[in-house]
């Protein structure tokens, strides 16, 4: 069982560093051309499962990337909801807040960790009862949380895995053991 893990292409908002949640920023150029990249790197591997974010970035990388026709939308694939601080830098919080940090704190009128943990915990529990291969189409900080998961980390751990736009990653078992055996490629 392998779970590829894509997270989507450049955005305005990725590009600026500001966090975009459930705000449904459409792809850029930029971003667009990085998903059709995606497909050529997708094409050697057959997945069972295609499960995509709701939000427009998320589905149209899948498109692009050559599996749009096979996804289905999981809402417990969204990014984290950041509240107050949706569609502001880490810079401008900290201006307000000094040494507030996303993992640790989360975010007013939005979600914490734990709240992020348990909508891919959901994730993590089907997938592992299908025991199929898939491919999953989402975003930074939930896939840094679901890869922390996957391998029974508390979710803040997702702060130690940096993912960029348009990435590739997979989890799957080293025998029976959870592992991370791709992260962060970019095509």
């Amino acid at each position: 069982m392998e779970v590829i893990l894509v997270r989507h292409g450049e955005t305005q908002w990725s590009r600026s560093g500001r966090h975009t949640g459930r705000t449904d920023v459409p792809l850029t150029d930029t971003g667009r051309q990085q998903a059709r990249r995606l497909a050529t790197r997708l094409a050697g591997h057959p997945v069972d499962i295609v499960w995509s974010s709701p939000l427009s970035r998320a589905t149209e990388t899948c498109r692009l990337a050559g599996l749009g026709d096979r996804a289905r939308l999981r809402d417990d694939l969204l990014e984290w909801d950041y509240g107050d601080y949706e569609g502001v830098t880490t810079a401008q919080i900290r201006g307000d807040r000094p040494g507030w940090l996303l993992w640790r704190d989360g975010c007013p009128h939005g979600e914490d960790a734990t709240q992020v943990a348990a909508r891919v915990d959901r994730v993590i529990a089907e997938l592992r009862d299908l025991r199929q291969d898939a491919a999953l189409f989402a975003h930074g900080h939930v896939l840094r949380v679901l890869a922390a998961r996957w391998l029974g980390l508390g979710p803040a751990s997702g702060a130690l895995l940096a993912l960029s736009t348009a990435s590739v990653s997979a989890l799957g078992y080293e025998r029976e053991i959870p592992v991370i055996s791709l992260w962060n490629e970019v095509p």
